[in-house]
């Protein structure tokens, strides 16, 4: 995905650092992500859900708050509901330059925020939830003995999700009183819940809680082992793919049509996983996978490897092929599945030095239906003039080109 850095003037006329996550192409719609009141835009959940929203069309801002990050301010200065205006600024932002949110993201206690926030955002259509509190107040609960020194020396600091952040008296006076039980009873606007039953930080019983106040329509969904912070990269590529899938059933997503003769387009790869192989594989707005490699090669395993990939491209295609020939003849060709096997994998060829060495796939084509002998032998011929079989066979040539320093942040 494409950054943009830029900044904006926040409720009390500080600059507010931010990052606007683009497509590659059009924008179908654009996401507002608040992060949890302790982290900052670049935490890894943030990055892992704006990387997956933008391989899907949508834009999204993420921003530091007043006080954290590179934003100007002190956070001890802040209240919940500067945060909250905060927000509201944020999305004039997005206005000024053309891209009205559609959605709302929010973590933590950034979840709260966008739910009161959600009010004074009329163009947003669908808000999301990651671990947020009901009670805003319920935060304080993390705090310990720290609220007895904010009372007395008017800040101190205190730990919220295993991070340290300083916390102002005006911030608990304010927080205390923050329900948000007619903010979400009236939010007009979908709603999903993210949260994890173990969450140490914010319990699951604020889902229900959210939940229960929310009018239709409304989801939850687990997020089973994940911690509060969402700090796995498979935690965070799940809640990922399900806000993805979730938000283009409320957003208007369909791209414009392209025009006369454009090209198929760019697969995107990007690493979802720098201590492993796991990579993020986009495909326009709509389509996207993982590959991986195999536990025993150092991976995860939570993807096909990329000579499976290059496998089910060969299969595909054979399929289809022969599909279409079948179709134009008007055979009574029920069904068709092809195995697809090659000698060997990735991992090994990537350290097997220089030794010239020839792939081999295999093929094995199921054809179901009321078919002759001559019928089958034809399309067995077929299924040998698919683009990608001649593709393999013929050899192709790869130009690889350095984008410039500045192409991603």
């Amino acid at each position: 995905m494409a950054t943009e850095r830029f900044t904006f003037e926040g409720q009390d006329g500080l600059h507010l650092a931010a990052r606007l996550d683009l497509p590659d192409g059009p924008v179908l719609a654009t996401a507002l992500f608040a992060h949890c009141f302790t982290c900052g835009k670049d935490i890894a959940a943030a990055r892992r859900i704006a990387g997956r929203l933008s391989a899907m069309g949508i834009a999204v801002l993420r921003f530091d708050f007043t006080g954290l990050g590179h934003s100007e301010g002190e956070f001890e200065n802040t209240t919940f509901s500067s945060n909250v205006a905060d927000l509201v600024a944020a999305s004039r932002a997005l206005n000024a330059r053309g891209l009205p949110p559609d959605l709302l993201i929010g973590h933590s206690l950034g979840g709260a925020a966008v739910l009161r926030a959600a009010a004074q955002i009329p163009s947003a259509r669908a808000v999301v939830t990651l671990g947020a509190p009901f009670d805003p107040g319920h935060v304080t609960e993390n705090f310990g003995g720290a609220l007895d020194r904010i009372t007395a020396e008017g800040v101190a600091e205190v730990s919220l999700g295993g991070r340290p952040v300083r916390i102002g008296k005006g911030f608990i006076e304010d927080i205390s009183h923050a329900s948000l039980t007619e903010a979400i009873g009236h939010l007009r606007k979908a709603l999903l819940i993210l949260h994890a039953p173990r969450d140490a930080v914010v319990g699951i019983e604020n889902a229900a809680q959210i939940f229960q106040a929310a009018r239709h329509p409304k989801s939850f969904v687990t997020l089973d082992e994940a911690d509060h912070l969402i700090s796995q990269p498979q935690d965070a590529e799940y809640a990922a793919e399900v806000i993805a899938a979730w938000a283009g059933r409320y957003l208007d997503l369909r791209p414009p049509a392209p025009p006369p003769g454009v090209p198929e387009g760019i697969i995107r790869v990007a690493e979802a996983d720098p201590d492993g192989f796991l990579q993020d594989v986009s495909s326009g707005p709509k389509h996207h996978a993982l590959a991986d490699e195999p536990l025993a090669y150092g991976g995860t395993d939570r993807g096909m490897s990329p000579y499976g990939f290059l496998a089910a491209g060969l299969g595909a295609c054979t399929s289809m092929t022969i599909r279409m020939y079948a179709r134009r003849k008007g055979w009574d060709l029920d069904h068709v599945s092809v195995d697809v096997s090659h000698d060997k994998m990735h991992a090994q060829d990537a350290n097997a030095g220089v030794t010239p060495r020839i792939d081999t796939f295999h093929r094995l084509i199921r054809l179901e239906g009321d078919l002759d002998d001559a019928q089958r032998a034809k399309l067995l011929e077929i299924a040998d003039k698919c683009p990608v079989h001649r593709t393999l066979e013929t050899g192709a040539k790869v130009v690889t080109e350095l984008a410039g320093a500045g192409a991603r942040d």
